[in-house]
């Protein structure tokens, strides 16, 4: 099921900057058990993005219920929300008056070996390297030709993900996901103020932490500090927590069995996922 302003629509005109520009927002929530989940954060981040590209922010309250009625009858989907500044005349100077398009849809959740969630996946290092732009950085602008040409770079189904550098030789995040790496009982994350995206998940772990017995670090990662990591995990609102057993680079892998500390990360944000449900009825 699909809504286009809150009626059942397939079609946007031609003339939607989204289109021309990519000029608009989305959020990719998870549904379980027919509920939407973190559904606080995800809005926090589309009212951020709104504010950042100087869109009209949608009511909350229009928003939560035409997601609630795409997923209406479905244990397990995902809910995918679109938030353009509409359609305009020719050229990138914003129109005098915005009349916005919101587009809410949902998906058939997505088929992935069990083997993902527990021993682990192979990920591979792009030739990609993200811009940076901190106005950009963080928010799920609909801009991601970035990612769309390092996800082309490999065809191999073994490869599960692709760790994405920026221009410096950073590492910022994965093709569709954030990443963790741990040191000891040190959690290290890159930061995400130059490019990159803040995942809700992200956020989550970040602030449970302590409670698991880890001290965080948000900052700057470099392969070098890949080779070194104890345990490496991807995480987003529909795989949740992915961890790593090797990553490829040329010649050069990391190749790691163990995979406590995600499974450990996993089952906590599960149950915190679980209990945010609540947070998305409140709206």
């Amino acid at each position: 099921m699909m809504l286009i302003n809150g009626v059942p629509a397939e079609q946007i005109a031609a003339t939607d900057r989204g289109l021309h520009y990519g000029d608009g927002l989305f959020e990719t929530i998870a549904v379980r058990h027919g509920q939407l989940l973190l559904w606080r954060r995800h809005w926090r981040r589309l009212v951020d993005g709104c504010v950042r590209l100087g869109l009209p922010v949608p009511d909350e309250n229009d928003m939560l219920a035409e997601a609630r009625a795409v997923c209406a009858g479905r244990e397990r989907a995902v809910v995918k929300i679109i938030v353009t500044r509409g359609a305009g005349d020719r050229g990138y100077r914003m129109p005098s008056v915005v009349a916005p398009n919101r587009v809410v849809l949902a998906t058939a959740w997505p088929v992935h070996p069990a083997s993902h969630a527990t021993a682990g996946v192979v990920v591979r290092v792009c030739s990609m390297r993200l811009g940076r732009n901190r106005l950009l950085a963080g928010i799920k602008h609909l801009n991601r030709l970035e990612q769309v040409l390092a996800r082309a770079e490999w065809s191999d189904e073994s490869v599960a993900e692709g760790l994405l550098l920026d221009d410096s030789d950073h590492v910022i995040e994965a093709t569709a996901a954030n990443v963790f790496f741990v040191h000891g009982t040190l959690l290290v994350t890159p930061s995400v103020v130059q490019c990159g995206i803040a995942g809700v998940i992200r956020e989550l772990i970040l602030e449970r932490a302590a409670r698991l017995g880890f001290a965080v670090r948000v900052g700057a990662v470099t392969l070098a500090d890949v080779w070194k990591a104890d345990e490496i995990f991807l995480t987003n609102s529909v795989i949740g927590v992915w961890p790593v057993r090797r990553v490829e680079c040329g010649q050069i892998a990391y190749a790691k069995q163990s995979t406590e500390i995600a499974r450990t990360v996993a089952a906590d944000i599960r149950a915190c996922s679980e209990e945010e449900i609540e947070d998305s009825n409140s709206g």
